[in-house]
């Protein structure tokens, strides 16, 4: 939130938008096309954000923060159970609370009735997002907008594809009219709060998220080890991949390290567009038993390891 002030007078407004919502509702595909550009990874797996992400949008003399929180979902593991914690505690740093829900389901998923069900609880003012409206039929639309609008009292109700851009425009404009008056809180270039060392590890995850299947994406996390700029202005970043099994490690690699040097590039270009730059980029996999267990692993993230 932003600070009181008792003058006020500010020509400027900046605030928190916190998206909340299922697992692979959309939040940071929505929070990427606010900003106009990728600053959270986006893949079709449920659960790919780990922790809170903050990006920038500017609109005319207005700034808005947006935290793209993890999924929100039963957890079952330690990991689970911290990111959905995040999750709700991003739910109250905001100014505006979206609530994202993937119209393109046919039900109301359970994951959705019991963030509704918490949301009544709290007393909290919240706003619901329709998403994927392309991908539903508009009968469903205005149906699943009633449905969802009797289990909880909305202050207005959007319907957007965050893919396409559809209604992305009207809904910036109305979070715009809702922030309050305040200096900007962040440089009005940066897109993110992300640190570089991060963005790092987060692209070359995204990568490993889309070239692997099933469970694997899950047993992996991905460390920067060491950032050094070089002299000719080029980056050097050198990333660790840990997997919870010693059978991982070839999995990832593949036949003759072909696997990991596809997703390896694949990273690496996408973190030369994003900065601008050259970047080397070198990654080694690892095994590391239990490193969903560590400790230190949750603070990397801002995640409550007791949670």
């Amino acid at each position: 939130m932003v600070p009181d002030d008792a003058d006020n007078n500010y020509m400027t407004k900046a605030g928190f938008v916190a998206l909340i919502g299922a697992p692979n509702a959309g939040k940071s595909t929505l929070m990427n096309a606010m900003v106009g550009q990728k600053v959270s990874i986006v893949t079709p797996k449920v659960q790919t954000t780990r922790s809170r992400v903050r990006g920038i949008a500017m609109h005319e003399n207005v700034q808005i923060i947006f935290v793209d929180t993890p999924g929100i979902f039963k957890p079952k593991r330690r990991l689970d159970r911290a990111m959905v914690q995040a999750a709700w505690q991003g739910a109250e740093d905001g100014d505006v609370l979206l609530l994202l829900h993937d119209c393109a389901r046919r039900v109301i998923d359970d994951d959705t009735a019991s963030i509704l069900a918490n949301l009544a609880k709290s007393g909290r003012k919240a706003s619901l997002v329709l998403n994927k409206i392309d991908l539903a039929p508009q009968q469903r639309l205005l149906e699943r907008a009633a449905e969802l609008s009797e289990q909880y009292d909305f202050e207005r109700v959007f319907m957007v594809s965050a893919e396409s851009g559809n209604g992305v425009a009207d809904l910036k404009a109305w979070l715009a009219a809702q922030m309050p008056k305040s200096p900007f809180l962040f440089d009005p270039d940066d897109l993110s709060d992300m640190p570089l060392r991060l963005l790092a590890a987060e692209t070359l995850r995204e990568k490993l998220f889309l070239n692997l299947h099933q469970e694997l994406p899950y047993q992996l996390t991905v460390e920067t080890d060491e950032w050094t700029e070089r002299e000719d202005g080029s980056a050097e970043v050198h990333l660790s991949i840990y997997v919870a099994r010693e059978g991982h490690r070839g999995i990832i690699l593949g036949k003759g390290g072909q696997t990991m040097r596809r997703i390896g590039t694949a990273a690496r270009k996408e973190l030369e567009m994003a900065l601008d730059r050259r970047v080397h980029l070198f990654s080694h996999v690892k095994y590391r038993k239990d490193w969903m267990n560590d400790s230190a692993r949750y603070s990397l993230w801002d995640l409550d390891y007791n949670a």
